[in-house]
């Protein structure tokens, strides 16, 4: 008997409306709410929307503990140009605490635009960066301190107000941004105790302790775009495939995320190489797969869930059984 294929989607700009959520019946396992994009003001009022036009449940997806940029307007930022991130005002950094933890020469890579930057001053309101590449400054992009370790809470005060009002509305699916460790797990369930908890794996710190958080999580999802930046691209087939075997070997469930139609953001058809990928994760044994900018920002939200569908399609005709 073939295995159960979830497709997570996530909504945004593009799919946020009558029509697609219409379109997501029965072809959806789970619509994505991503709180890093979502304001608190409008969450009640959005899950509300969400359930007058699908049936299909919803999934509340933290911010979790990643720094992010407030930029309030998207700049180039050359090689060798200064920059500066201010406290509570103007251009600064999500959640303010890091500011105490960011020093001299830090490094920083900035989004997924290829900018990078070494921290060359810091006072008490502001420090100063000096662009080491070329690439864009822009809002709610996350920042990797490559060379120290930043601690943060494993929610923001922005996810604990998100999930009291999610609880309310008895929203019953969750999922943890950058698992880090097996105390990550253990508060989060103690927050959400009867509800559906998936622990995303995208740091350095959940490889490390990967032992720990696979026996006491059920559910894991591999964010490949936010590990390839604590880690490294070329590395990233090997994790995929040590996770992946590491879960089904436990019988729990594995979900893979980011760059699946990257080029459908843009473009009406899929390259071979993304075909490819799809249908490699899938031979892997991954329990679904997740679209993110593809559906939340793409040109084609309806096309993307179509291709994928007609992939898992395909893979299910195959003789190929885990």
């Amino acid at each position: 008997m073939k295995r159960k294929i979830e497709i997570f989607c996530t909504l945004g700009p593009k799919s946020l409306n009558k029509k697609f959520l219409n379109f997501t019946k029965g072809k959806i396992s789970l619509v994505r709410l991503n709180l890093s994009h979502v304001s608190i003001s409008i969450l009640k009022k959005t899950i509300g929307f969400i359930r007058q036009e699908t049936n299909v449940p919803i999934c509340i997806d933290t911010e979790g503990a990643q720094i992010r940029t407030k930029v309030r307007k998207k700049k180039k930022i050359k090689k060798g140009k200064k920059f500066k991130f201010f406290i509570n005002e103007k251009d600064s950094l999500y959640p303010v605490e890091v500011f105490n933890q960011i020093d001299l020469k830090n490094k920083l890579l900035i989004g997924f635009e290829g900018l990078t930057a070494i921290v060359t001053k810091k006072t008490n309101n502001f420090f100063e960066c000096t662009a080491s590449t070329e690439g864009y400054l822009e809002n709610n992009k996350g920042v990797y301190v490559t060379n120290k370790k930043i601690n943060l809470n494993y929610l923001t005060s922005k996810d604990l107000e998100a999930i009291k009002i999610a609880k309310h509305l008895n929203i019953k699916n969750f999922a943890l941004s950058f698992t880090n460790s097996l105390n990550d797990i253990v508060k989060f369930s103690q927050l959400l105790p009867k509800s559906r908890k998936i622990y995303k794996i995208e740091s350095k710190s959940a490889l490390k302790n990967w032992k720990e958080l696979l026996n006491s999580g059920n559910e894991f999802l591999i964010d490949r775009g936010d590990l390839s930046k604590e880690t490294s691209i070329e590395e990233i087939p090997f994790y995929q495939r040590k996770i992946v075997k590491d879960v089904k070997s436990k019988n729990k469930k594995v979900f893979i995320a980011t760059n699946f139609l990257e080029s459908m953001i843009k473009n009406p058809e899929p390259t071979r190489a993304e075909a490819n990928d799809i249908y490699s994760s899938l031979e892997m044994g991954a329990s679904g797969l997740v679209l993110a900018a593809e559906t939340a920002i793409g040109k084609y939200p309806f096309k993307s869930v179509s291709f994928l569908k007609k992939i898992i399609n395909n893979f299910r005709k195959t003789k190929i059984t885990f």
